[in-house]
């Protein structure tokens, strides 16, 4: 009975054209159900989508050696077939140095500030008189030509150096960068990055003793989940890597290759 009060309220106060008092009060003795919010038990959508291209017919796709991780010796354990608009593009240099420069800017704040003269301590009266000492006309010490005054035009940071490259420029550089990489002989595909154990010092060894460099980037593209030994390798070596495909921001474009680490 109370509810029924209540909707009868809130009929008088409702302006001209809403509903009437019958519906409210079938309403409020028979309340509609509120629909269940429906949660779907599928797989969430794929933060990176994986396109795999078919090798036109006039080029032929670049052979690459696939290795693997569980003895020092360089086992090669197949051949992997990569894509030829991917892995030999031309080395467009200048789009890879605008990439890189994008790269070093991206989250660059500078935080430089300098006082303006309204910002300078004192100087709030005239130096010396207009006329009469024979110097040259000044109104306050806070001047930008003083010194020890305000900065004109100077730096009001924080800064942000910010930018956005087109979507084509950022996927070319990164096609230039892999196929340089390959080119090289510094980029490396591997069948698994299972090792055989969590031992540091076997990945610091083995990369040393296959001349890998001082630096080593590992991406799994296969999945998100790393590896145990992997993990827990790299996890004390500042010049080892370790990240999946999804949270590389460079990883735009890969092929269906197994791993890859570089």
């Amino acid at each position: 009975m109370l509810q029924l009060v209540r909707a009868g309220v809130r009929a008088w106060l409702r302006p001209t054209g809403c509903r009437g008092l019958n519906a409210l009060a079938e309403e409020a003795v028979h309340p509609v159900a509120k629909p269940e919010a429906v949660v779907s038990a599928g797989p969430q959508t794929p933060v990176l989508r994986r396109c795999e291209l078919p090798v036109p017919a006039t080029r032929r796709p670049v052979q690459a050696w696939v290795e693997s991780l569980r003895g020092y010796q360089q086992e090669r354990v197949g051949l992997a077939e990569l894509h030829p608009d991917v892995f030999s593009t031309a080395p467009r240099m200048d789009i890879l140095h605008q990439v890189a420069i994008w790269q070093k800017n991206f989250k660059r704040i500078s935080y430089a500030k300098t006082k303006t003269r309204a910002e300078v301590k004192g100087g709030g009266r005239k130096p010396w008189p207009q006329k009469g000492s024979g110097r040259s006309r000044h109104g306050s010490i806070r001047s930008p030509i003083w010194r020890g005054g305000g900065i004109a035009h100077g730096p009001r940071g924080p800064t942000s150096y910010y930018y956005m490259l087109p979507m084509k420029v950022r996927v070319q550089g990164l096609k230039v960068a892999l196929t340089v990489k390959l080119a090289q002989d510094y980029l490396h595909i591997v069948d698994s990055l299972e090792l055989p154990t969590s031992d540091p010092q076997y990945l610091t060894e083995l990369a040393r003793y296959r001349h890998w460099g001082d630096s080593v980037l590992l991406v799994d593209v296969a999945h998100e989940d790393m590896p145990q030994n992997a993990v827990a390798a790299t996890s004390g070596l500042k010049t080892f890597n370790l990240i999946p495909a999804v949270g590389e921001q460079r990883a735009l474009v890969l092929p269906p290759a197994p791993r890859v680490h570089g």
